[in-house]
């Protein structure tokens, strides 16, 4: 499996269009379902017979027939997803509340043949079994300790919605359920059932261009020996830069004993960007947790863009080094309640951070050796809702709801000069299976001096996508995303750019920067029902829009908009660690004056482009300008 994710990585367009021939194919792979008004046509007696022809080959003795047989499903259905209304499971289960949990039977599934829905389905081929040979089970201790509940203790309200969310968002499962054992419950105790899937935790890609002799190699452990030890490294060679290698290592230890703390060390040493850091973090992973907060520092070399003159024709930088320590604690406070039935998922949250940074090396005076110390209150309620065809191709995902809204304030110590902050934030999000998701943020923050603000954002965003359009086993679902950020008397050499996710998708320019920006995107997400080898396939299209001016009272609006547009496909096995894998075909009609810029490309792409935003409470800092 590593080596087929890695053939489909190289950037080899004609594979991808035989590989995409051969999955319309097997397109047959679901079962259609019966349309008795409709009637046979041609295409159906040839659609038929092909698929005939391939199911007697497949039951040949042969070396074809058996690479048949263990790549292709003739009577897949696609599997009834049960429980994706979290709310309606929440009253169902209140009748348990405060019941005591006299027993828990773990259950954990290999990653290949199995179903979360359908425990009594196993592996029916060679690869799946094969596969599932050199899988190493997560341990049942583990799954255990991402609990909210205990034995022998009371079950809290939100114990189980909670837990079975935290389980499905664990990286290396790709689904979980826990249900109460009706059959046995009684009116003071229940036993509680918990069955979780497994992914293919080891992984890798890579990618290789014959012209330049560059590539890339990133291997993955995403549950290390079934202990949740997560394991990421990265090699690039023979790049055209200064140095033609680098190399990035991260190392994440999740969940120590049952604490929810979890410790990240990471090692970055690339071109224009070297860290060295290690942390030991506590988020406020569920709704009630009471205490959050986080320990560490981070040494960072980097190259800082400085702002180019109209004569420029390559970018300048110039080099910046500090080393800062990190520490902050949060506090949640629940509003009270008369009902025992029923715990409120609103929340007061109060949290305080420490910075301290040591500059090493400046590439201008704007920089100063300080310590900040901010403090926020916040207002969190939180609610997750259960979907599908979202970023996954048909596992279960938890789309969050609620709104948002925190106070900052701080005060910076400086070398050379010290300063306030203030700081607001507000967001919101609304979800029905009906009309679809939508969601909007706004923040603003900047530093006072001498009663003179600077350093100041403004960012806004929003994101709205359709309920899921079904036309028998085709799916549709679309996206709008719109976000703006306004620099508000910032220093020269703070600016941002449009490229990639932060506005055009597969365009960079290193020349193109400015200091306030709006972006519009869209996209349409057509799942299919062809898969090859367990790689589920998407069609997608898309168009991009981004405005981009500089200077502090500058209106992007003014400037004529860049644009990006484009289809492409999307590859994704949910039993796999791998990213999804697109390969996209994208026009670009606008080019910056300067620069050596195509107005097409063809390029590959392993993260989603858009992706959601949980209103759990974080920890204190400034509004972003990126």
């Amino acid at each position: 499996m590593p080596l087929l994710h890695l053939l489909f990585r190289i950037k080899m367009l004609p594979c991808l269009l035989g590989l995409l021939l051969l999955c319309v194919v097997c397109q047959a792979q679901v079962k259609p379902k019966t349309d008795t008004t409709r009637t046979d046509t041609t295409y159906q007696k040839f659609d038929e017979r092909i698929m005939k022809n391939l199911r007697q080959m497949s039951e040949r003795k042969t070396i074809m027939g058996k690479l048949l047989k263990s790549i292709l499903v003739f009577d897949r259905v696609e599997e009834e997803v049960t429980g994706l209304d979290a709310e309606l499971i929440e009253q169902e289960y209140e009748k348990h509340n405060y019941k005591i949990v006299r027993r828990i039977d773990i259950r954990t599934l290999d990653a290949f043949g199995y179903s979360i829905n359908d425990t009594s389905r196993v592996p029916r081929n060679a690869l799946e079994k094969a596969a599932n040979s050199v899988h190493i089970k997560t341990g049942r201790g583990l799954i255990r300790n991402k609990l909210l509940f205990k034995k022998n203790e009371p079950l809290e309200p939100l114990a189980l919605v909670e837990s079975e969310r935290l389980l499905r968002q664990t990286e290396y499962l790709l689904d979980a359920r826990i249900v109460v054992n009706e059959l046995t419950s009684t009116n003071d105790s229940v036993d509680v059932f918990v069955v979780t899937k497994d992914v293919f935790s080891i992984g890798g890609s890579g990618s290789y261009s014959p012209s330049s002799g560059s590539g890339r190699i990133s291997l993955r452990d995403l549950n290390f020996l079934g202990q949740g030890h997560q394991v990421r490294t990265t090699y690039r060679f023979n790049m055209d830069r200064p140095r033609p290698w680098e190399l990035a290592g991260y190392y994440t230890v999740e969940n120590i004993g049952k604490t929810y703390v979890s410790a990240d060390i990471n090692y970055v040493d690339q071109n224009y960007y070297k860290e060295k850091s290690a942390y030991l973090r506590r988020d406020f992973f569920s709704t009630n947790t009471k205490y959050a907060g986080a320990v560490g520092m981070a040494s960072i070399e980097e190259l800082i863009l400085i702002p180019s003159t109209p004569q420029d024709t390559i970018a300048h930088y110039e080099q910046l080094g500090y080393l800062k320590r990190d520490m902050w604690i949060g506090r949640s406070f629940k509003f009270k309640t008369y009902n025992l039935g029923y715990e409120p998922r609103s929340r007061l949250i109060v949290g305080l951070r420490l910075t301290d940074t040591d500059y090493s090396k400046i590439p201008t005076t704007n920089f100063q050796d300080n310590t900040v110390l901010l403090g926020s209150v916040g207002y969190s309620l939180r609610r997750y809702y259960k979907d599908r065809f979202l970023y996954g191709f048909g596992r279960t995902e938890d789309i969050p709801a609620g709104t948002l809204f925190m106070f900052t304030a701080g005060y910076e110590k400086g070398v050379v000069a010290s300063r306030r902050y203030f700081g607001v934030e507000s967001s919101f999000a609304k979800y029905s299976t009906g009309k679809g998701y939508f969601y909007g943020r706004a923040a603003y923050g900047s530093f006072i001096r001498d009663d003179n603000w600077e350093q100041g954002v403004l960012d806004l965003e929003t994101l709205y996508f359709t309920r899921l359009y079904e036309n028998g086993n085709w799916k549709l679902r679309q996206f709008i995303i719109g976000r703006g950020t306004f620099g508000i008397n910032r220093n020269p050499e703070d600016l941002i750019n449009i490229n990639n996710e932060n506005g055009l998708r597969g365009f960079r320019s290193d020349m193109l920067r400015g200091s306030r920006r709006v972006v519009l995107n869209y996209e349409a997400n057509l799942y299919t029902p062809l898969s090859l080898l367990g790689f589920r396939l998407a069609a997608l299209a898309f168009a991009d829009v981004a405005w981009l001016s500089s200077g502090n009272t500058s209106s992007p609006f003014k400037e004529k908009p860049f644009q990006g547009y484009g289809i492409g496909f999307r590859f994704r096995n949910e039993y796999l660690s791998f990213s999804t894998i697109q390969v996209l075909f994208a026009y670009y009609p606008k080019l910056p004056d300067t620069g050596n810029y195509r107005d097409y490309k063809i390029y590959e792409s392993s993260r989603p482009y858009y992706d959601f935003a949980d209103f759990r409470f974080r920890q204190p800092g400034t509004v972003s300008f990126r």
